[in-house]
């Protein structure tokens, strides 16, 4: 079975900095694909940015220049670092990942997310 975990997440003061790990366990063999997703209080849920497999990364408008994607594949991890952090950063934080197993299965998992607040 595979897991996937969000992690790095707390209160963090304006202009302050976070990484954040998205970690694949379990009968992993690579990550294809990961998204990072935000989930701010009474809004949906958006896409912040995302990592491939091949070393494509795209990023929202809203997350240009802040926000970066970066991949341990050793460690089945992916990170994404904001710097710069501002109270509208504040949300859950969730990964999605397409992960393939050992026995070469390829399934789309939600992991569970971690919470960012950006407060003074």
């Amino acid at each position: 079975q595979v897991q996937l975990v969000a992690s790095g997440g707390g209160l963090v003061r304006p202009g302050g900095s976070l990484k954040l790990s998205c970690t694949a366990s379990g009968t992993v063999f690579a990550i294809n694909y990961v998204g990072w997703f935000r989930q701010a209080p009474g809004k949906e849920r958006e896409l912040v940015g995302n990592s491939y497999a091949d070393g494509l990364i795209n990023y929202a408008e809203s997350a240009k220049g802040r926000f970066t994607i970066s991949r341990d594949n050793a460690k089945n991890t992916v990170y994404l670092q904001i710097n710069s952090l501002k109270p509208d950063d504040t949300g859950v934080y969730i990964c999605n990942a397409d992960i393939r197993d050992y026995r070469d299965d390829i399934r789309n998992y939600w992991g569970k997310g971690t919470l960012v607040t950006v407060s003074s």
